[in-house]
């Protein structure tokens, strides 16, 4: 592969060299009514300019720096910078609390941190606990513990830096969401980044005509490597900052948007904005949408069949992956077979995967597994817990913790996470499998099924039901519905209640199981 490759920070000074006065990026805030945006040589120049204070500072290759910033144009420059000095990008989730961010630095042991004044509380919580010797924070308000990051980097030259840095060195820390325990520390290489690059734009033809809608939040390594398939060919992307069904449309319009990945309860707002009229899809310009996909969360294929009503031309994609394979990509649906739309799909460009048993022997398809990968994506390690990392990694494959079938023709079906079966009555319940089956309802918005300790059963099934607004839906209702199911798979208690989801769509079923798990009170109807 030509040096040009070498890591993600030379794939954008090609940009700003090839395309130096086209639009890079825009910065949306619908809410305050503003609109920025970026060309690529301000991009590269300001990632320039970023590396170079840092360096001025004392960072170097194999340093950690901690990234807590909000989705926005800065939040890429100071990404690119860190990377570009070698150093070790730490990007932080925006809801942790100060005890995870002292967690997190326990682990990383950063020498410098940049952040949105959003945090400084935070921040200042834990501070005198913290490694970090440096502070840059981004905003109006500067505490005074730290320094401007706009007086710095408008003080710093912007010429490149002369760092060399090899394809396998470290690039970023990532830590997972934290909805299953404590996070855990991924370390990623620049091999993995330039992968999910390659992969994404396999996956989905981005050319320099096409526009990215980019939503989700840039820590996750979910958007920003669906984005990285369009960064490396140098197209156009628009960060959207907000999320609300007219706010995507008017960016889809505005913007002249082709790609949008969604979440689903994002596509559900839509679509019932659409039925109810709210929305009328003829007041924007939608035509040039050529592709909608989503992750992170299983899709109900009656989503996407509602959602193909209003857009039958639109090409749509599922993305299955994890943080521990560089996001999303190592299975996937295809733009060319949503005949099959439920699965997750197919291996990934340049992936392998294989349904194995508990003792690593592949299974026989239609049989339920555990799913395991292959590829240039994998992680190099749990950072600091080899016991993690020799249980997810061995043999060069990564094992996944979720369980699948593959059917006839080779495509993958989602089960369930491990951790999530429910066994009631020595039987196997998927909460995928029930939830699915309610997404069926025409009253249901969102649905969780989760296991709870039950003294004859073991445990039983429950569903935590979230009603679409102007709808009803009883308790007697859902014991009708769910008549079909086989009578162990049926839910034993029904919680009418909002589903908590974290910011990259996942149910929050630990939460979930804490606040439901206590008393008989806490089952009563809501």
């Amino acid at each position: 592969m030509p040096d040009v490759y070498i890591h993600i920070g030379e794939i954008l000074a090609r940009n700003g060299r090839m395309y130096p006065n086209d639009v890079a990026l825009v910065e949306r805030i619908p809410a305050e009514k503003k609109r920025f945006e970026i060309t690529w040589k301000e991009f590269d120049e300001q990632a320039n300019r970023f590396a170079n204070l840092l360096m001025k500072k004392g960072i170097r290759k194999g340093d950690r720096v901690v990234h807590w910033m909000n989705n926005s144009i800065t939040w890429l420059i100071a990404y690119f910078g860190i990377v570009r000095t070698g150093a070790w990008v730490v990007p932080l989730n925006f809801r942790f609390s100060g005890a995870d961010l002292k967690y997190c630095c326990d682990v990383a042991e950063p020498k410098l941190m940049v952040f949105d004044q959003d945090f400084t509380g935070k921040i200042d919580e834990v501070r005198k606990e913290l490694s970090a010797r440096d502070y840059i924070c981004f905003g109006d308000k500067i505490p005074p513990f730290a320094e401007s990051f706009t007086k710095l980097i408008d003080a710093a030259p912007a010429t490149p830096v002369n760092v060399e840095i090899a394809f396998d060195d470290p690039c970023g820390l990532y830590f997972t969401s934290g909805t299953t325990g404590q996070p855990k520390p991924i370390l990623l290489t620049h091999k993995n980044m330039v992968s999910a690059c390659i992969t994404e734009n396999a996956h989905h033809y981005q050319t320099r005509k096409d526009n990215f809608i980019l939503i989700p939040p840039l820590y996750h390594t979910g958007a920003k490597m669906h984005w990285f398939g369009s960064f490396i060919v140098g197209s156009k992307a628009v960060i959207l900052k907000g999320v609300s069904p007219e706010w995507i449309l008017d960016a889809v319009s505005e913007e002249d948007g082709t790609i949008v990945w969604l979440l689903v309860p994002w596509a559900q707002d839509i679509l019932l904005k659409l039925d109810s009229g709210e929305l009328k899809k003829q007041n924007y310009k939608l035509d040039q949408w050529r592709l909608m996909h989503i992750g992170a969360q299983p899709v109900p294929p009656s989503l996407i069949m509602h959602w193909k009503k209003y857009f039958p031309a639109m090409q749509y994609d599922t993305d299955y992956g994890l943080s521990e394979s560089t996001g999303p990509g190592c299975v996937h649906l295809g733009i060319e077979n949503t005949h099959k739309v439920g699965a997750i799909g197919v291996p990934g460009f340049n992936w392998e995967t294989r349904v194995v048993d508990e003792d690593g022997r592949d299974v026989p398809k239609g049989e339920p597994g555990e799913l395991i990968v292959r590829g240039d994506g994998v992680m190099r390690e749990y950072y600091r817990n080899s016991e993690a990392t020799a249980k997810a990694l061995k043999d060069g494959w990564l094992y996944t913790g979720d369980m699948v079938r593959m059917d006839a023709d080779g495509f993958i079906w989602i089960v369930d996470r491990k951790k999530d079966v429910i066994i009631t009555g020595g039987e196997n319940v998927f909460p995928v499998e029930i939830e699915d089956f309610f997404h069926g309802h025409p009253a249901v918005k969102d649905i969780a099924a989760i296991g709870l300790p039950d003294e004859r059963l073991g445990e039983i099934v429950v569903v935590i039901i979230e009603v679409i607004p102007g709808k009803t839906l009883t308790e007697e209702e859902v014991i009708k519905f769910s008549e079909t199911l086989p009578k162990y798979k049926r839910p034993r208690k029904i919680i009418f209640a909002e589903v908590p989801r974290n910011p990259t769509g996942k149910i929050e079923k630990p939460k979930l199981r804490k606040i439901y798990g206590g008393s008989e009170e806490a089952f009563k109807m809501k």
